[in-house]
């Protein structure tokens, strides 16, 4: 993504939404499946589409459609705005609500025995700690 394809005004629109942070601090791991989405903010998924529609649209993040499951991660910017994000990111990272979505997402992704809503999703492969 060049600093062509992403304005300023959309930038910070994007991020101006609290369940538009949480979704993009749990891509922090990796690409989540939309149904993981509704199950950690406990959402509808017409409102998380919608949001990770807002998302793409702003060059923010990228989709990825596997059979019937769309998986969504960070795309790849360009300075400034990559060291925006990631300076967005860090500071929600320490807000008790991100950390409890990151620990229900953990859980989510470990568990033996899924949710029925999410018993036949594809389980995101998350690499927790780092950084995009």
């Amino acid at each position: 993504m060049t600093d062509r394809d992403l304005s300023l005004d959309s930038f910070f629109q994007a991020l101006a939404d609290r369940t538009r942070l949480r979704l993009l601090h749990l891509m922090r791991g990796g690409e989540v499946c939309v149904c993981f989405f509704v199950e950690v903010l406990g959402e509808p998924q017409p409102k998380i589409s919608r949001h990770l529609g807002h998302l793409r649209k702003a060059g923010l993040v990228t989709a990825r459609r596997d059979g019937k499951w769309i998986h969504y991660g960070l795309a790849p910017i360009d300075d400034p705005y990559r060291h925006l994000l990631e300076a967005a990111l860090d500071a929600a990272a320490d807000v008790r609500e991100m950390q409890r979505d990151r620990m229900v997402l953990e859980r989510a992704c470990c568990a033996t025995r899924l949710p029925v809503s999410l018993r036949n999703a594809p389980r995101p492969t998350l690499v927790f700690g780092t950084t995009n």
